[in-house]
């Protein structure tokens, strides 16, 4: 119908979104004509002619109440209809999916982070990624959206997908994109100075690419780690007894001390508030 203008479509609930869209453009375009061509009319009617007189009217009290009435009962059948697509993206608990990636917007840039080799999010392992987020298609993607200093929009025109990040909260939005390539990333919300360079990049891959560039990105550095775990115990150095008997501690891999050696003390990890 109109969907030349307008960007191409590539998410599952994209044509739920277009199909009210389109409906709300043909009431507001249809409205728009009546009005102008009667404007028109009026104009060509009670033009200023010769020999007549102006005179003050009060209006029509019963034609009052029918441009009233008749626009409040579009917008409540509109309600309804909206109803059901907004319930699905917006209301009701995302799909299930073991694919989920934490975006932090910040002036002016989204970090977009996915879970290390251990799959947990919140270790030294995570990889962080600016301004670019890879998925595979026909995968639903759980995004965990947070902002790290004023309100930001996740805008992705061809996924039909818009949600504020506020300061202090995280919020879940969800999408599946059915079609590979890359799609526009911008911010939606005025942020800033800069908020007009505020743009990334979605690389929807098919699966096998995804894994191959998942291997090179996510789990690159799990290789080196495994190998040393690998290596046998009996080629580790041994401590050497210290003098009165007592045996020196080793150190843990990366120089750390047991939390039980002498002269260690346990510290409270910090909490990042949001």
């Amino acid at each position: 119908m109109l969907d030349w203008w307008l960007p191409e479509n590539v998410s599952t609930y994209g044509r739920d979104i277009d199909w009210l869209f389109h409906l709300i453009y043909w009431i507001t375009g249809l409205t728009a004509i009546l009005v102008f061509a009667t404007m028109l009319v009026f104009l060509v009617m009670y033009r200023d002619r010769p020999g007549r007189r102006a005179r003050y009217t009060h209006g029509n009290t019963t034609l009052e109440i029918v441009w009233t009435v008749i626009p409040s009962l579009i917008l409540v059948v509109l309600t309804f209809l909206s109803a059901p697509a907004w319930s699905r993206i917006k209301i009701q608990a995302p799909p299930a999916s073991d694919f989920v990636v934490h975006v932090t917007a910040k002036q002016f840039n989204w970090q977009v982070t996915y879970p290390g080799p251990d799959g947990q999010f919140g270790t030294a392992d995570d990889k962080t990624l600016l301004d670019e987020m890879h998925v595979p298609v026909n995968k639903v993607v759980h995004v965990h959206l947070r902002s790290q200093d004023v309100i930001h929009s996740f805008f992705v025109p061809n996924f039909r997908m818009k949600q504020d990040a506020v300061p202090g909260r995280e919020i879940v939005q969800w999408f599946e994109a059915t079609k590979t390539g890359k799609y526009e990333l911008p911010c939606a919300e005025l942020c800033g100075f800069g908020h007009s360079g505020m743009r990334g990049w979605i690389y929807v891959h098919t699966p096998a690419d995804y894994q191959k560039w998942a291997a090179e990105n996510l789990r690159a550095e799990a290789a080196p780690a495994a190998a040393e775990e690998k290596k046998p115990e009996e080629a580790k150095p041994q401590p050497a007894p210290a003098k009165g008997g007592a045996p020196r501690v080793a150190p843990r891999p990366g120089g750390t001390l047991p939390d039980d050696s002498p002269g260690v003390h346990k510290l409270k990890p910090a909490v990042e508030q949001w």
